[in-house]
């Protein structure tokens, strides 16, 4: 008998799951699918580029999936019946599974405050990145509010300042843009902003979106003519409505080894996932969660096909790297706790950095290991 892996979504964490696994394994004894809703990848530390109306790689998954003995399903996931072992998509098909990989990933929180699903943009995929240039490259020299002063924030508002020079640019944070980072690097990237002419409105929380307008806390009104919500990310529903223990978020909670803690046959990856360790509860949402957990599931998965006790879930995170628009970043170093060190690379050669972090990646989805001789597994149980 075949033991079927299913992994759902072909992101950061899943793209390199899928491709990994089915390298560990005896692809005649186990077949791994791995199931998205587009036939491309998305880069999505990149869409703000795009948004900016630049052009990024496209990065197709039949190639990159190529001789890789993985099975591509494209198609909109409705629901997982967890008792059948069965995905059911929009179009009426279905997949059955013996093990499931859930990776689908976050995307904007429209919901976190009244108005922002109807008058705001977000990053939610290539398709609005694409609708948002368009809106941009037709309000060149209009009002443009950027709502977050995370890490998605801040390169925004710094793209679009460079990108569209003749644009009134506006960020505005219920904190302190970047106030995670050390004050050096804070204060980089207030120059930068100064420089940009990039305003910043901190300590500012945003009660309701208008169709031209933001409703502030304090009650006064912030016009504007294009807004883009980075306030926050969420995670499908999926996972909740398919009966699976999830946190408050709706990220599903699993044990040590990236399991279910309620559907052993069911594992965690990426921003969908709620990862217990010395971090939390869980990892922050965001790519280098997906670039952790998905090796390390197939590890994981290959281990326990072979009757083994897998390792742990590992995490050490060690920079933040922060674009300011195509000539400049900052690199920001952590300490083990994740707080900041001193220590960070600014202007060009953060640049070059982060760079080579991105494209690293890509390498990562075609040569994902593992990176040794091994012999492939077979299932020791079905």
């Amino acid at each position: 008998m075949v033991h079927k892996v299913v992994v759902l979504g072909a992101g950061y964490a899943g793209l390199p799951a899928a491709k990994r696994l089915a390298r560990w394994v005896r692809t005649d004894l186990v077949q791994v699918t791995l199931v998205n809703e587009s036939a491309s990848f998305t880069e999505r530390p990149r869409m703000h580029q795009l948004a900016a109306g630049q052009r990024l790689r496209d990065v197709q998954l039949a190639d990159v999936l190529r001789g890789s003995g993985v099975r591509l399903v494209l198609g909109r996931v409705t629901a997982i019946d967890t008792a059948a072992h069965r995905i059911a998509f929009l179009d009426g098909s279905t997949v059955d599974y013996d093990t499931l990989v859930y990776g689908f990933g976050s995307t904007t929180d429209r919901g976190a405050v009244p108005g922002v699903a109807e008058n705001a943009y977000g990053f939610g995929g290539s398709a609005e990145s694409l609708l948002l240039a368009e809106r941009l490259s037709a309000t060149s020299h209009g009002h443009v509010v950027v709502c977050g002063g995370g890490l998605t924030g801040i390169e925004t508002a710094a793209e679009f300042a460079e990108t569209f020079p003749g644009m009134e640019v506006e960020l505005v944070t219920a904190g302190a843009a970047g106030g995670w980072l050390s004050p050096r690097a804070q204060r980089y990237i207030s120059r930068t902003f100064s420089k940009l002419g990039v305003q910043v409105r901190e300590n500012t929380k945003v009660a309701e979106v208008g169709p031209e307008k933001l409703s502030l806390a304090d009650g006064s009104v912030l016009p504007f003519d294009v807004c883009i919500w980075a306030g926050g990310f969420t995670v499908p529903p999926l996972a909740r409505e398919a009966g699976l223990a999830v946190d408050a978020r709706g990220r599903i909670r699993t044990d040590q080894t990236l399991r279910s803690v309620s559907h052993p046959d069911v594992y965690a990856i990426g921003d969908a996932a709620a990862v217990p360790g010395v971090w939390g509860d869980a990892l922050a949402m965001g790519c280098r969660s997906g670039g952790f957990t998905g090796p390390q599931v197939a590890d994981i998965l290959a281990a326990r096909l072979a009757g083994r006790e897998p390792r742990r879930f590992r995490f050490r995170y060690f920079h933040e790297c922060i674009s300011l628009g195509r000539g400049q970043a900052v690199i920001q170093f952590l300490r083990r706790d994740e707080t900041p060190k001193k220590t960070v690379l600014t202007g060009r050669l953060g640049m070059r950095y982060k760079e080579i972090v991105l494209s690293s990646a890509v390498v990562l989805f075609r040569w994902p290991g593992p990176y040794r001789p091994h012999r492939r597994v077979a299932p020791a149980v079905k």
